[in-house]
Order: C-alpha cells, then structure tokens, then sequence
C-alpha cells in the first residue's frame, strides 16, 4: 500500500524487530529509527526495509519526530517494536485510508496488551483506544521524557480492530522498564515544576490500585490483574519517591 509510511523507534529489539516488520510488510514503506542497538536489531531490520537510520537518543518523541521527516507518505502508523498488526487490523486500515475524506486527520485504534501469559481485558487497559494512524502533515509527538503522546489537530475516526501490544513477557522484562521509565517520570515532574508532597506517597498509590483492580474490574484478569494492578501502585510510589530524591536538600530536609 504506496500510501503508507510506518514508523518504528528502537533499542535492543532483536526479540520483537521481525515479527513487527512482517506484520506491517503490506504497506508502502517502512521507517526504523535506531537508538544505537548492541544486538542485532538493526541487521535484522535491514533485511526487511533500506529506510533505517541510527541516530543519538534524544527521548522517545525526538526520535519519532526524526522517523517522521523521513516519511514519504501522507499517511503515517507508528509502531512500537512489540506491537502487532493483525490482518484484520491491516485490512481496515487499507479501508479508510482510502475512503478518507479530507476532514479526517487520523484513527484511534484500540489496543490489546499481553502482560505475563495473558490478554488484559480490564485494569482500565482495554480497549485503551489511542491515535496511532494519521497525517503526517497534522501531527507531530510531544518531546515529553515518557510518555510522549502525539499532538493532532482535527477529526479522528475510531478503528475496530486491535492492536496487539505483547508488553511484558515475564516480570523481570517488567522491570528493567520499570527502574527507567519512573526515573524519566519524576525527572518529568520536578522539570514542570511539579514539588513533592507526602500525601503523593500515601494516597495515589493505593487509589491506584483500587481503581484499576476495583473499579475498573481487574479482579476479573485473575492473578495477572492482581499483579498488574499492584505494580502500577508501586510504580506511582517509586515515581514520587524518586521527585522525593530529585527535590533541593531543603524540602526534603523537612519531611525527615
């Protein structure tokens, strides 16, 4: 599908790289975007499209602003290197891109994520619609530390087949995550001025919990949900812990 560029950024994706690539081989072109892999990512991506680029790390959405000026289609999908698109997905794709009309800038897509052996259908996870199909010329990613969100201006449509997202195969992948994105969060919030306070470690990670195992009906995800809604709550307490740690020696002076 000519009219199709695909974005992908990565590090150290041999695991996922291929079975990203085949899954999206069907559109026009395909971009990588290489933070410097030690693996071998970057071979493997190659055998696949010629349109793969390593450039310094500068975060997450630097580094698909840069995927994006290497684009030669209106029409973007970005990707991360654990995601799948599955046939149905692509065939819907292929659809509305070409019926189209010019008031519609882009499509969220819902997404399936695979935590620890098993689909996620609660814990506030699913359907988790967000905008990964649009025009180029209408969006560009925010340059946020993590979490970088994509800035689009005009109508969305919405999608109805998922994006497949295998997000954490075991607990110690979850893990080598979790230490650098709650680093990237509170260095995050101190940069936006955002202080410390002690009611962020005791009640935001609790509420957390409840809401994502209670509320949101993650109790119904058997022990992954349990699992998942606790190590979200702990991910908010490390997040706040580590602004705690990041905070001027005076204000954490006084909560000792």
């Amino acid at each position: 599908m000519s009219s199709l560029s695909v974005i992908i950024i990565t590090k150290n994706e041999e695991r996922n790289i291929r079975e990203c690539l085949e899954s999206v081989g069907w559109a026009g072109e395909i971009v990588v975007v290489d933070a410097g892999s030690s693996d071998r990512t970057v071979e493997l991506a190659r055998a696949v499209t010629p349109k793969v680029f390593v450039d310094a790390w500068r975060g997450y959405g630097a580094a698909r602003n840069e995927a994006l000026t290497h684009c030669a289609n209106e029409w973007v999908l970005w990707l991360d290197a654990d995601e799948r698109v599955t046939q149905a997905l692509a065939a819907e794709i292929k659809s509305m891109i070409a019926l189209a009309g010019v008031d519609l800038v882009g499509y969220e897509v819902p997404r399936a994520a695979y935590f620890l052996g098993k689909w996620i259908k609660h814990c506030g996870w699913y359907p988790g619609y967000v905008v990964r199909l649009f025009r180029r010329s209408a969006g560009r990613f925010t340059e946020d530390k993590v979490h970088e969100r994509l800035e689009i201006k005009g109508k969305l449509g919405r999608l109805k087949s998922d994006l497949l997202h295998f997000t954490d195969p075991n607990l110690f992948h979850y893990f080598e995550k979790f230490n650098r994105y709650t680093s990237l969060a509170a260095e995050e919030l101190l940069g936006r001025g955002r202080r410390f306070r002690l009611s962020q470690l005791l009640l935001r990670p609790p509420w957390v919990f409840v809401r994502m195992y209670v509320l949101r009906g993650g109790f119904l995800d058997g022990i992954q949900g349990l699992i998942l809604s606790l190590l979200s709550s702990c991910y908010v307490f490390v997040k706040y812990a580590k602004l705690w740690e990041l905070s001027p020696s005076d204000e954490r002076s006084k909560l000792q």
